[in-house]
């Protein structure tokens, strides 16, 4: 068989898995849709969470990044990978034994405001849908180069899939089908990097592989001859970093802060029956994630190793299949500027070559001349990684909607059913808007989910560490400190990226602070907004004082805690 006919055979198997779970663990109740019941083992809940975070900016363009910016795309694993941590050490515990089902739910309740649950009802619509649009080019270019079927046309077949299992099974089918995606989107990431690191180093570990010599010049470490290879092309040395030691801080700062205060990974700490099971679980999607973050450096360096190697000032007569596939897409774009018949792969201005960076995990089998069957496996565990996340980013969507919005403050009286049917159509639209933003993405992969990040740094995660640490922060100070932030952080993307994207450079940004990275300074105006105006503002409620002080105490964690709806 082709790759065309083994993808058409492994996508059609895992999405049969997807939705033969998602029927057999539909939801039944509220309690189903939104947290799956709480009953959720805390190693199965460690999975899903890793699958929910690991979306194709993690799986298809991470990698990518790191092989075209080196060093400096590691900001993005070490963001992405510290963030966890500081989610899983520092909020989660706190926010499952406040006991709530969305961060929303949370903010209202501890800012005792309405208005403050409506401001974060919307900032979680917001970064939900910016960070959607990824996962949903993801799920299109996968489709546009192994089916052979436009962009457009594989971003609507993922929304169908995606319809199905959230839109009946909500978390409990969500979580479980997350579970059997991560199986399948882990073993399609390490395969290939095994095979890779077999051929290019003799090591079949890559994590190894990645830093040790080449087979085939055993005097030769492998980013050794990266680095060469690079600057004998007129690229920077790939070990070499290019942006400001301030941006970059700044990027793995939002990055980091904004995994903090992204609503569809918060909310996998309700599932568990306990707080205690909610700590275990955090330290086994930190398992489960690493085994993909420690593997990508080393897919990022081989992409791009065999990339040079196979492309560069080679005839185009002669240029692999690969190469054509990929063209086709229009992912990838050769220009013969000076009519050589050679492909000028170089870093100056003669470049021919224009390569996107989401394509380099896929192709990266092909490159390297893999069987076809491993080639589609790498496609079908991208469409997991995008699937897996979008799934959890649009049940975020429908539970802020009809649970926030609807069940705690527009109609308060609507009973559980009711409640459920909202919960289901607001699924049903958010999964056709994601689709338009697919089809119309404002970047690439891991530069959206990026936008995303920031977004949240910026709103979500100054409310919820004070939420959980000051007593003394107010419904004020809270509300204002997340408009404030939310503004000042989607003007700047939105200013630099759509409104004059000729001024996004350096010597044009604040104090050389990039798009990606200015979520960091809206979250620092957003704490000292919150805390001035909260200064200034009366004290919250006793009360209020007492469940913030509660909240910290260890002496029920191991007990059961009672989700109210």
């Amino acid at each position: 068989m082709n790759v065309q006919a083994w993808t058409f055979v492994l996508v059609g198997i895992t999405f049969t898995l997807y939705i033969g779970v998602a029927i057999w663990s539909r939801a039944r109740s509220t309690g189903d849709f939104y947290v799956a019941g709480s009953e959720v083992h805390p190693v199965i809940n460690g999975m899903a969470t890793a699958a929910d975070w690991m979306s194709a900016a993690s799986f298809l363009s991470m990698a990518g990044l790191i092989s075209f910016m080196g060093r400096d795309g590691a900001t993005y694993l070490m963001g992405w990978t510290g963030g966890y941590v500081l989610l899983a050490l520092l909020l989660a515990p706190y926010l499952r034994k406040f006991g709530k089902f969305t961060v929303p739910d949370f903010v209202g309740d501890r800012y005792y405001s309405q208005t403050a649950r409506f401001v974060a009802v919307v900032c979680a619509i917001f970064v939900s849908f910016t960070y959607v649009a990824g996962q949903m080019r993801g799920v299109g270019i996968v489709f546009s180069r192994f089916l052979n079927v436009p962009v457009e046309s594989g971003v609507i077949i993922g929304m169908g899939i995606v319809f199905f299992y959230a839109v009946l099974g909500g978390m409990k089918g969500i979580t479980y089908t997350q579970v059997a995606q991560y199986c399948v989107l882990i073993f399609a990431y390490l395969v290939p990097a095994v095979f890779i690191s077999l051929l290019v180093t003799g090591n079949a570990i890559p994590q190894i592989g990645f830093g040790g010599p080449l087979l085939d010049q055993p005097d030769t470490f492998l980013l050794d001859k990266l680095d060469g290879l690079s600057q004998e092309l007129g690229f920077a040395a790939y070990t070499h970093g290019q942006k400001s030691t301030l941006d970059v801080f700044c990027i793995t700062a939002a990055l980091m802060l904004g995994t903090a205060g992204l609503p569809h990974v918060i909310v996998r700490f309700y599932t568990v029956p306990r707080v205690a099971a909610a700590r275990v679980s955090a330290g086994w999607a930190l398992v489960f994630i690493a085994i993909l973050y420690t593997t990508a450096p080393a897919v990022a360096a081989f992409a791009r190793v065999n990339l040079l190697q196979t492309v560069s000032n080679r005839s185009y007569q002669d240029i692999p299949e690969w190469f054509h596939k990929w063209e086709e897409t229009g992912l990838l774009k050769f220009e013969d500027r000076n009519g050589d018949g050679l492909v000028q792969y170089t870093g100056g201005a003669n470049n021919e070559l224009t390569v996107d960076k989401d394509i380099m995990v896929l192709a990266n089998p092909e490159i390297a001349n893999l069987p076809d069957w491993v080639i589609a496996l790498v496609a079908a565990g991208g469409l997991a990684a995008a699937l897996s996340t979008a799934a959890g980013l649009l049940l975020v969507i429908s539970s802020s909607i009809a649970h926030d919005l609807l069940k705690r403050g527009i109609r308060p009286n609507i009973d559980e059913r009711q409640e459920l049917i909202a919960a289901r159509v607001s699924a049903g639209l958010a999964v056709i808007l994601a689709g338009y933003l697919g089809i119309n993405p404002p970047g690439f992969v891991a530069q959206v989910v990026a936008f995303a990040f920031g977004l949240a740094a910026s709103s979500f995660f100054p409310a919820i560490l004070m939420g959980i640490f000051s007593k003394r922060m107010n419904s004020y100070g809270a509300v204002i400190g997340m408009v404030v932030g939310l503004t000042f952080t989607a003007a700047y993307i939105v200013f630099f990226k759509w409104i004059r994207p000729e001024l996004n450079a350096p010597e044009h940004w604040f104090l050389g602070i990039s798009p990606e990275g200015i979520g960091t300074l809206g979250m620092l105006l957003n704490f000292a907004v919150a805390t001035a105006v909260s200064a200034l503002t009366p004290a919250p409620p006793l009360h209020v004082q007492q469940l913030v002080e509660s909240i910290r105490i260890p002496r029920d964690a191991g007990t059961s805690h009672e989700i109210s709806v």
